[in-house]
């Protein structure tokens, strides 16, 4: 009797909790549609692979339903936007195709590197460059240098761009060839990412770099449209001359009065810096100026001379091959040729030489203006922005700040 009644009171229990209940009801909102390079997915069939060996567009195409003439008009239509025949073997590519009976491409959108890629619309047809969404974090790295900055960015796996970026900054005030052993450096700069995966360097904003026991600071700061690096007091990095013509390798023979010829064994002036470097490599102008000779000769093989102004001329000899003519005007860093062993040579290397008021002179001991500093009224705020800098730089191991720059930029 007792558990009769017991369950006859658990069953009104039920019952009771189950008439007074409503279902509850979740508005969720409209769904997001899931997205491939800003198109809904379910509206398409959708087709990814790589570009395979001797493949090109127009076999892509016509595998999937793009009859001939269209291709054609399509191939024009890409002129001045994408080059048709420049795709790369291993880059990504994705066919957006009719979800019906058809499976025409309707859209083909290759991937021209990490961040950005191209879309060709078939119909139109019409073709444009979008962005992915890149995210931005910014990092402080330090090393301290036993062989060469390059050596030490990779030892410490850090890019090697960044030691690139920082040769670039410097060249006018450090040489790269003579660094020291213990010279140290600390660098803030953007790192890249989209989807998470890191795909190079962005600016670098601050960096300070002890060499021999001087210490040199670099701050981006950008004066009426212009961005270049400053020293903490205003200076411009910036001089009339870089420190070496060519962005790394190494002193193989130093400007002498008297210097033992490796080819001609004797004893002669060499009135020059040698720097060896793999054939090939990239001469850089020091200096703004007008080519005063592209030519050659037989002791100096190719090799290409410089009037900077009145005052200053430079030679750069041994050169695999001239980029530059007579009468040519140069800009500072423009690459002018290759590291070559042209002329009285033993192995691949730029002889640079260095006029002053008509006379030869060691470079390397000559001391150059800077460039024009920072406007007086930009000054304070200049000092604000760096001392900003210098805290995150003094007081940091490693800062992350993240920036996203959105995609879908259409060009």
């Amino acid at each position: 009797m007792r558990n009769t009644f017991f369950g006859s009171l658990f069953l009104l229990l039920i019952m009771a909790c189950s008439g007074s209940q409503e279902p509850e009801v979740v508005d969720v909102g409209p769904q997001e549609p899931d997205m491939i390079y800003h198109f809904p997915k379910d509206s398409f069939l959708v087709y990814q692979d790589e570009i395979r060996k001797n493949e090109v567009l127009s076999t892509i195409l016509y595998r999937h339903h793009v009859d001939w003439p269209e291709i054609d008009k399509i191939v024009k239509a890409c002129k001045g936007t994408f080059n048709v025949h420049g795709i790369r073997l291993g880059n990504t590519y994705t066919v957006l195709c009719a979800p019906d009976s058809t499976e025409k491409c309707e859209y083909f959108i290759y991937e021209n590197s990490p961040a950005e890629y191209v879309v060709i619309d078939i119909e139109e047809p019409r073709t444009y460059i979008a962005q992915k969404e890149t995210r931005l974090e910014t990092e402080v790295a330090h090393g301290i240098i036993e062989s060469s900055l390059f050596l030490t960015m990779t030892e410490n796996e850090l890019s090697p761009a960044l030691a690139m970026e920082m040769a670039d900054i410097y060249a006018w005030t450090i040489d790269f060839y003579r660094l020291a052993k213990g010279d140290r450096f600390k660098v803030f700069y953007e790192k890249k990412y989209v989807e998470d995966k890191f795909i190079g360097i962005g600016n670098i904003l601050a960096c300070e770099f002890e060499h021999k026991g001087d210490l040199l600071k670099a701050y981006r700061y950008e004066d009426d449209g212009k961005v270049s690096f400053y020293d903490e007091e205003g200076n411009s990095l910036r001089k009339a001359f870089l420190k070496s013509p060519l962005k790394f390798g190494r002193i193989s023979s130093k400007y002498s009065k008297n210097r033992f010829h490796p080819v001609q064994k004797r004893w002669k002036a060499h009135k020059g810096t040698d720097y060896a470097a793999p054939t090939g490599t990239p001469i850089l102008a020091t200096g703004d100026g007008t080519v005063i000779a592209a030519t050659y000769k037989k002791h100096n093989g190719k090799y290409v001379k410089i009037r900077h102004n009145n005052k200053y001329t430079t030679q750069y000899l041994h050169m695999s091959k001239i980029l530059v003519k007579n009468g040519q005007n140069v800009k500072q860093g423009q690459t002018i040729g290759h590291v070559g062993s042209t002329g009285l040579a033993t192995g691949p290397h730029v002889c640079y030489r260095f006029w002053k008021n008509g006379k030869q002179v060691d470079h390397l001991r000559e001391k150059f203006p800077s460039a024009k500093p920072l406007n007086k009224k930009k000054i304070a705020d200049f000092r604000l922005y760096a001392d900003s800098l210098e805290r995150i730089l003094d007081h940091s191991n490693r800062v992350i700040v993240e920036k996203i720059l959105k995609g879908d930029t259409r060009f």
